[in-house]
């Protein structure tokens, strides 16, 4: 059935030219991306979709050796990415760490600018929940999406919040969410799914609107977001497996899941799409914690 699925998706240009046409054409993968110091201002972001079966798929690529850059950015007060564009001027943004809504507070690390700025630890709403308690070790452990400085050059990664960097390496930026979605799926190691004990946080085998963080072989930086058919409210969207499957045929070989569901939202060329629709099928515009941002890094 996966090979259906992936077999039917269709791209559409829209405004651009496709990225890829054909799938003999989509690069191959590796575990992570190098960028050069010297960034080439002629390369440009690309956006494009693809019609998938139960809903459409929203692309950003961000090339490697452009002059652009990835960061995390975070709010005190929950926004829209709308409103997180005309804060930072941003050219495109997509929602990305895990917050909790009744407080507004981080469950996810953040590092911006070498400085932690967003601790989970510091969300009691977090850690003195009982029932999350087995599972904290994992939790405060997940996965992020990082931005090493290696002597002169960028360097992106995913990995562990506990992971050291590479020994030339050290930390710029950092977001967590998860799990990691290439080169395998991680559900159970970050303690997002719990067959034991019925634990599905994420709603992992149910479709839903999902966004998602990708590097390709040639270290251009994917951004996805995933929109339900306000046609389907309660049965539209990809589910966890089939985000990871996306993923590698756009050419990601690391992806990592961001947060998903009513937080899905990208905004690019001054637009704002929202993923998730309500049971009238209307776009649900649900303010967020954190985002990662794409900008100028020559203008800054």
């Amino acid at each position: 059935m996966r090979k259906i699925w992936l077999l039917s998706l269709t791209i559409v240009s829209v405004g651009v030219l496709p990225l890829w046409l054909g799938m003999g054409s989509l690069p191959r993968s590796i575990s992570s991306a190098i960028p050069t110091a010297k960034p080439s201002p002629t390369k440009t972001i690309r956006y494009f979709e693809r019609t998938l079966p139960q809903g459409i798929a929203h692309v950003l690529l961000i090339p490697a050796n452009s002059k652009f850059v990835v960061t995390p950015a975070l709010s005190q007060q929950t926004n829209t990415v709308e409103e997180f564009a005309q804060k930072h001027q941003a050219v495109a943004i997509i929602n990305a760490g895990f917050f909790d809504p009744a407080n507004e507070k981080s469950t996810s690390y953040i590092i911006a600018n070498g400085q932690l700025v967003a601790d989970p630890r510091n969300n009691e709403r977090l850690i003195d929940n009982p029932k999350l308690r087995p599972y904290l070790t994992a939790i405060l452990n997940r996965s992020q999406f990082r931005r090493y400085l290696c002597g002169q050059t960028t360097r992106y990664a995913i990995a562990l919040h506990n992971e050291a960097p590479p020994a030339e390496c050290r930390i710029i930026d950092a977001i967590g969410a998860g799990p990691r979605l290439l080169p395998k799926l991680t559900s159970e190691q970050e303690a997002f799914v719990d067959h034991t004990n019925g634990r599905d946080a994420l709603g992992s085998k149910q479709p839903n609107a999902r966004t998602a963080v990708g590097i390709t072989r040639d270290g251009s930086i994917l951004l996805v977001m995933v929109a339900q058919k306000p046609s389907q409210p309660t049965n539209s969207g990809v589910t966890l497996s089939q985000l990871a499957d996306l993923m590698k045929k756009l050419g990601a070989s690391e992806a990592m899941n961001l947060d998903g569901g009513s937080s899905s939202s990208l905004y690019y060329n001054g637009k704002a799409l929202y993923g998730k629709v309500d049971l009238q099928g209307n776009f649900i515009k649900r303010p967020v914690k954190s985002v990662l941002l794409v900008q100028d890094n020559l203008s800054n």
